[in-house]
């Protein structure tokens, strides 16, 4: 089992959703964040005073994943997310010792479903 956690741009989540779909990748976790990388941010004007903002809006999909379906969730996100500019995001892949669904307390490998 594997945690798949990406942070993509936000204007790109509905096609990276309709891969995921595509994928028979169901079951996600969405959040907004606020992060940087090699994008650095940006200065914009505000009032005639310069504001530099390199905290940009990013969303994070968090996937739990049975070792069957690492491969083709990364690839659903690759390309729903892919643009070949600088702040398409990133995807890490972390390994999930357990897993337990509450309302039938299965756990392990039926629990992710």
């Amino acid at each position: 089992m594997k945690l798949i956690v990406a942070y993509i741009q936000p204007h790109m989540l509905n096609e990276v959703k309709q891969e995921l779909y595509k994928a028979e990748v169901f079951k996600m976790s969405v959040t907004n964040a606020l992060g940087c990388g090699q994008q650095r941010g940006y200065v914009e004007s505000y009032r005639g005073v310069d504001i530099e903002v390199n905290l940009l809006k990013k969303v994070r999909l968090e996937i739990a994943v049975n070792d069957n379906f690492v491969n083709p969730t990364i690839k659903a996100i690759v390309n729903g997310a892919r643009t070949g500019e600088i702040g398409d995001g990133k995807i890490f892949v972390l390994p999930l010792e357990d897993c337990i669904r509450i309302r039938s307390g299965e756990s392990g490998t039926e629990a992710i479903g």
